[in-house]
């Protein structure tokens, strides 16, 4: 009886851990990105780099979706980081033929000098 549930167990365990695997892969891959600016970043600066990043999905077919916006929580756990950029892809390789693009690449180059910290994130969007 007991070999009978430790079964029933690892293969509850296995089925669930599977299936979590092939749902992850169905639902879209949020890549998380946010900014920090130097002292001496101009808004011209920020801006030229806002429509840069925009401009990466036309650059790079992966990205499915681009989405940004600037902090404006009251709560202060921002700890200086003010912009905020989402994209989407549908799936780990997309992001992954994304982080190396040559475009993606020369984005973090030009743009590099005006970020003084920043923070990325990846997950599975899920919905309840």
């Amino acid at each position: 009886m007991k070999s009978i549930i430790v079964t029933a167990f690892l293969v509850s365990t296995i089925i669930m851990s599977s299936s979590n695997s092939v749902s992850a892969q169905s639902r879209p891959l949020r890549h998380v990105v946010s900014f920090k600016f130097t002292a001496d970043a101009t808004r011209e600066q920020v801006d030229e780099l806002i429509k840069d990043f925009s401009d990466l999905k036309n650059k790079i077919p992966q990205i499915q979706a681009f989405e940004w916006g600037v902090n404006n929580s009251p709560e202060g756990f921002n700890k200086g980081l003010t912009h905020c950029f989402i994209l989407t892809f549908a799936s780990e390789q997309d992001r992954d033929i994304y982080l190396p693009h040559p475009a993606h690449k020369a984005f973090g180059t030009k743009h590099g000098p005006i970020i003084a910290d920043g923070f990325v994130v990846d997950f599975y969007a899920k919905e309840e």
